[in-house]
C-alpha cells in the first residue's frame, strides 16, 4: 500500500472514530448499561471485523438495533446475563458464517435493500433529534440558535469543502474545525462529555458469572438469537450496500464468522454486542476508507480515546457529530428510489415503502423478514398465473394436454381448472415436457388428476415427465407414468 493509500485511509478511519464515539454512548445508554460497555465492544467488534473480516471498508460496533433487543434483558437479569447473552449470540453468528449460510442474503430482493436503506437513513436523521433535548425538554432561545447554527456550518463545510480539495476528509475538517471554533470563541455548545465521560482502562477479562444450568440457558438463548439474527441481517444488508458502492466483492461467511468471534471476545471483555453499522460505514467509504486500515483505525482509536483522550474528545460538539451524521442520511437515502416508484411493478413500488416505513415503525429484523415474505407472496402469486396449457384433439380420438410452467402450491388450483375430466374422451395424454414439478403439491395435484380420470373410468396417460420429476413421483407411490 502507498503512503499517500495509508493515509488516506488512516485518516477515514479517524473521521469515523468520532462518529462512533456518541453512537456507541447513546445505544450503551439505552441498553443501560456503562457508557464504557458501548465503547469496548466498539474497540473489540471494529478492530476485529476489519482485521480479519471479509469485507474491508466496513464499519462496525455496538450497534443500536441490538441494544434494544437486551433492555428487558438488562431490566430483569442484570448485566452478567447480558454477557452471557452476548457470547452465545457471537457463537451463533460464527456458526452461522462457518455453516456457510452467508450466502442467503442473496435472498433479499432489491426493492427490499431500498426499504432497508431508506428506513435506515430515516432512522439516522431521526435519532440526532434527540441531541436537540436538555433533560428530556427540547431547547429552547440561545441555546437552540447555537446548536442549529453549528450543525449548519458543519454540514456546510461536510458538503463544500470537497469542491475545494479532497485531500482529506470533508467530516473530519468539519469537526475538528467546529470544535476549534467552539473552544475558542467559548460558544455555549453541549458537547460530548454532557453525554457521559468515557475515560477509563484497559478492558479486563471477565468470564460471565451466571450459573451453567439449563435454566440460565432458557432466560439468555431466546436473546442470543435474535441479536444473532439482527446482527447478521444488519451486517449483511451493509456488506451489500458496500459491495454495491466499492464495485468489489467481499466473502460475506468470513464476514459472519469475524462478526461472531468478536462479539464473544468483547462480551469476555465487559463489551456490548454489535454488528456492522451503516452510518459509520457511510462516513468511512465517503472519506476515502477502503482497506482494513481504516476500520482497525477507527477500532484502536475508541480505546486510544478511552485511555488517554478523553479530555480533547469530550469538548466535541456534539452539533459538530449530528451534522455529520445529518449528511450521512441524506447520502445514505437512495433518492433514487422515488424516481423509480412510478416506474417499477406496483409491488415492488409498495415493497419499497412497506419495508421503509416497518424499519422506522419498528426494527430492521422485522421489516427484512415482513419485505421477504411479502415478495415471496407476490412472486407466488404472479407465477401462480402462468400455468397454461396447449389442448389439440388427435385424429384418433386420444386429447392431448401440453401444460407450460412450474407447477407449484400456489398454482395447482389453476393446473386443476386446465382439464375437463367430465368432458374428456376416454383416452387422455398430458406431455410434461413443458411443466416443472417444484414441490409435494405439484406431486400431489399430478397424482390426484390421475386419480380423477380413474374414478370417472377414463385412462390419463402422462407422457416425458423429466427424470427428477419421475423420481418425486415415484417416492411419493404415484405410479402414473407411461
Amino acid at each position: 500500500m502507498s503512503p499517500i493509500n495509508f493515509s488516506r485511509n488512516a485518516l477515514a478511519g479517524l473521521t469515523t472514530s468520532f462518529a462512533l464515539v456518541p453512537e456507541c454512548i447513546a445505544f450503551a445508554l439505552v441498553a443501560q448499561l456503562n457508557p464504557l460497555a458501548g465503547l469496548y465492544g466498539a474497540f473489540f467488534i471494529c478492530t476485529m471485523t476489519a482485521l480479519f473480516g471479509g469485507r474491508p471498508g466496513m464499519i462496525s460496533g455496538a450497534a443500536g438495533s441490538m441494544a434494544v433487543v437486551i433492555v428487558a434483558l438488562v431490566a430483569q437479569h442484570g448485566l452478567q446475563y447480558f454477557l452471557a447473552t452476548v457470547v452465545l449470540s457471537g457463537l451463533i453468528m460464527l456458526m452461522f458464517g462457518l455453516l456457510r449460510l452467508g450466502k442467503l442474503i442473496s435472498m433479499v430482493p432489491h426493492p427490499v435493500m431500498l426499504g432497508f436503506v431508506n428506513g435506515l437513513a430515516i432512522v439516522i436523521a431521526w435519532s440526532q433529534l434527540q441531541h436537540f433535548k436538555v433533560g428530556g425538554a427540547w431547547m429552547q432561545g440561545d441555546a437552540l440558535m447555537w446548536m442549529c447554527g453549528l450543525v449548519a456550518l458543519t454540514m456546510a463545510v461536510v458538503y463544500l469543502l470537497p469542491r475545494v480539495t479532497k485531500a482529506v476528509p470533508p467530516a473530519l475538517v468539519a469537526i475538528v474545525g467546529v470544535g476549534l471554533l467552539s473552544q475558542l470563541l467559548h460558544l455555549p455548545a453541549r458537547t460530548l462529555g454532557d453525554m457521559a465521560h468515557i475515560a477509563g482502562g484497559l478492558p479486563a477479562w471477565q468470564i460471565p458469572t451466571v450459573p451453567m444450568t439449563v435454566e440460565t440457558l432458557r432466560i439468555v438463548l431466546p436473546y442470543a438469537l435474535l441479536m444473532a439474527v439482527v446482527g447478521l441481517l444488519e451486517t449483511l444488508l451493509t456488506f451489500n450496500l458496500t459491495d454495491e458502492i466499492t464495485e468489489t466483492r467481499g466473502l460475506p461467511d468470513r464476514e459472519c464468522v469475524a462478526l461472531g468471534a468478536a462479539n464473544m471476545v468483547s462480551g469476555l471483555f465487559g463489551g456490548m454486542g454489535g454488528c456492522a453499522m451503516i452510518g459509520q460505514t457511510m462516513i468511512n467509504l465517503g472519506s476515502g476508507g477502503r482497506t482494513r486500515v481504516s476500520g482497525a483505525v477507527a477500532g484502536i482509536m475508541i480505546l486510544l480515546f478511552i485511555l488517554f483522550l478523553s479530555p480533547l474528545i469530550e469538548r466535541i460538539p456534539l452539533a459538530a457529530l449530528v451534522g455529520v451524521m445529518f449528511v450521512v442520511a441524506q447520502q445514505t437515502f437512495a433518492w433514487g428510489s422515488l424516481r423509480v416508484l412510478g416506474k417499477v411493478p406496483r409491488h415492488d413500488a409498495l415493497l419499497i415503502v412497506v419495508v421503509t416505513a416497518i424499519t422506522v415503525a419498528t426494527d430492521l429484523a422485522v421489516a427484512v423478514l415482513c419485505g421477504i415474505v411479502i415478495a415471496a407472496l407476490s412472486f407466488a402469486w404472479r407465477h401462480a398465473r402462468e400455468v397454461r396449457a396447449d389442448v389439440a384433439q388427435g385424429a384418433d380420438g386420444v386429447k392431448h394436454y401440453t401444460p407450460h410452467g412450474t407447477l407449484f402450491f400456489a398454482s395447482v388450483a389453476h393446473f386443476n381448472d386446465l382439464f375437463d375430466v367430465q368432458g374428456d374422451p376416454s383416452a387422455v395424454t398430458l406431455d410434461c415436457r413443458h411443466l416443472r414439478l417444484a414441490d409435494h403439491s405439484a406431486v400431489v395435484a399430478v397424482s390426484a388428476l390421475h386419480e380423477r380420470y380413474a374414478k370417472a373410468g377414463k385412462a390419463l396417460q402422462i407422457q416425458n415427465l423429466s427424470r427428477r420429476c419421475e423420481l418425486l413421483l415415484d417416492r411419493a407411490g404415484a405410479a402414473v407414468t407411461a
